[in-house]
């Protein structure tokens, strides 16, 4: 008996457009397991950080990336990345972080790393996976794209409830404007303003989008656990 081929959702979106909260969710919904990228792009900056690295100086960001020890595991529903078996889960969401993952982000030879990385995620099976190239970039091959959004003035007060001061149309203009793997919605992606929808109200809307995907390709409808 074959085994279904595990696929991927892939979720894109600029800073505090609901990607994590809604990726966990429609995991949750689903049974699926959940990939934050941008988790990983701040488990470097973090780790650039920690060994007192400059954020700023791409060569000694691409030498450390070239020789940190890593590891994925899944823990709780998520692919995680480990760095000397530990995983930062608060360190990274500090605004230190915050302000150098910017700069870790850019880089292309870092960029490609975590390419070949969040691709190796697809061992575990099927992924609800969030980050900012995920359906341009990462699994452009996938049928379940799509691209959150929302105003400015709802991100940045979203951020705020965090507890995170971050410029978000700063951040906006550097991830749409970099030379690799821009932030731009992907062919293909439907595109989702959360503005003023519940996380909920975004998940069945996306999961509908899914069936209406399987249905065209004769697949089976995914249904949400009661």
């Amino acid at each position: 008996m074959s085994h279904p081929k595990p696929f991927v959702i892939a979720i894109d979106g600029p800073s505090a457009s609901g990607k994590g909260v809604t990726s966990r969710r429609l995991a949750a919904m689903l049974g699926l397991l959940t990939v934050d990228t941008g988790a990983m792009y701040r488990t470097l900056a973090w780790h650039c950080l920690r060994m007192k690295v400059d954020v700023n100086d791409d060569k000694k960001v691409v030498a450390l990336c070239r020789k940190w020890k890593t590891s994925l595991v899944v823990a709780e529903g998520h692919v995680r990345l480990l760095v000397d078996g530990y995983y930062p889960a608060q360190e990274i969401r500090t605004s230190e972080a915050s302000a150098a993952v910017a700069h870790v982000a850019q880089i292309r030879v870092v960029r490609d790393w975590m390419k070949a990385k969040q691709r190796e995620c697809i061992q575990f099976g099927s992924l609800v996976m969030e980050g900012r190239d995920i359906g341009s970039n990462i699994f452009p091959e996938t049928d379940y794209k799509f691209f959150l959004d929302a105003s400015p003035e709802v991100r940045k007060l979203r951020r705020e409830r965090e507890g995170v001061k971050e410029d978000v149309h700063a951040r906006d203009k550097r991830d749409s404007s970099r030379a690799h793997s821009p932030l731009m919605p992907s062919l293909g992606a439907l595109i989702v303003d959360n503005s003023h929808h519940t996380v909920q109200e975004t998940c069945d809307l996306m999961l509908q989008e899914i069936n209406k995907r399987r249905k065209a390709n004769g697949l089976k409808p995914l249904k949400a656990a009661a």
